[in-house]
């Protein structure tokens, strides 16, 4: 008698005077065919799982069933389950033309659930391949307003635009995106040789700069080192035995020997 009341409580009363007949002679019939019939009316779903009941093409009030035990009536009702557990998949890899008329290739991962069930069965007829195919779409859609060099450093906003677009796309669905990543994009290997040159030559430019910069700065010290051995010609005499030492340690079949600057030109006076 409480399972009675309990269909009576979840019928729709739109299903008319016949529907009503239909579903009494339903269970009319459980009612005989207790208590083999109870195996045919008890229906369980998983934690992760959601039914959604429809009775002679109508969804049953209350919206989703479960987790857990719920009832139907034999030969009217029929339900459908719906898992809410995360999803992700793979975007395929996507030919695009940036704004700035560069083909790329670049593909992608999203990471999305149902949020309702009722939405997700009865707004659409297969809500994971709907899914799928938006994403690809806005993929596409998406990155091609953006040139080269945004969609290379621009990842994280690309993703949240993707992520958003996608939200609001399928809200009606009862699918929630939670998350979108670009995951690789590749470019054509002539335009890969051309940027690879361009750093280069990028790079050869500045270690130029940074060779001149340290020519000008040696050159300043050497300067300020001929002015302070001017003041002192001792000092001169200091550093020939300084480089005679240096030469010495290293072990040179070579020895160069300093003459004093006052010999040299009294030699050159002769």
């Amino acid at each position: 008698m409480l399972f009675i009341l309990l269909v009576l409580e979840n019928s729709d009363s739109d299903i008319g005077m016949f529907g009503w007949v239909l579903v009494g002679l339903s269970l009319l019939l459980v009612l005989i065919t207790f208590p083999l019939s109870i195996w045919m009316c008890f229906k369980i779903v998983q934690e992760y799982q959601r039914a959604i009941i429809f009775r002679l093409g109508r969804i049953v009030k209350g919206g989703d069933k479960g987790p857990g035990l719920f009832f139907i009536v034999p030969c009217t009702d029929i339900f459908v389950n719906v898992d809410m557990r995360t999803i992700t998949f793979d975007i395929p890899p996507q030919e695009v033309l940036t704004k700035d008329s560069v083909t790329v290739c670049v593909d992608g991962v999203v990471y999305y659930r149902v949020q309702n069930a009722t939405l997700a069965v009865a707004n659409i007829t297969n809500a994971d391949a709907a899914t799928r195919l938006l994403a690809q779409t806005t993929l596409r859609n998406v990155l091609g307003t953006k040139n080269l060099a945004e969609i290379l450093s621009d990842r994280e906003e690309i993703a949240h635009s993707m992520q958003a677009t996608l939200d609001d796309a399928t809200d009606n669905w009862g699918i929630k995106v939670e998350r979108v990543e670009i995951k690789d994009v590749k470019l054509p290997l002539q335009l890969q040789r051309a940027m690879a040159a361009e750093a280069e030559a990028s790079r050869e430019a500045r270690a130029k700069v940074i060779a001149a910069e340290g020519e000008m700065k040696a050159s300043r010290a050497l300067k300020e080192a001929s002015l302070v051995i001017s003041e002192a010609p001792s000092a001169l005499q200091l550093r020939y035995l300084q480089t005679l030492n240096t030469i010495a340690a290293e072990k040179n079949s070579t020895i160069v020997f300093p003459l004093p600057m006052d010999m040299m030109h009294s030699l050159m006076k002769r």
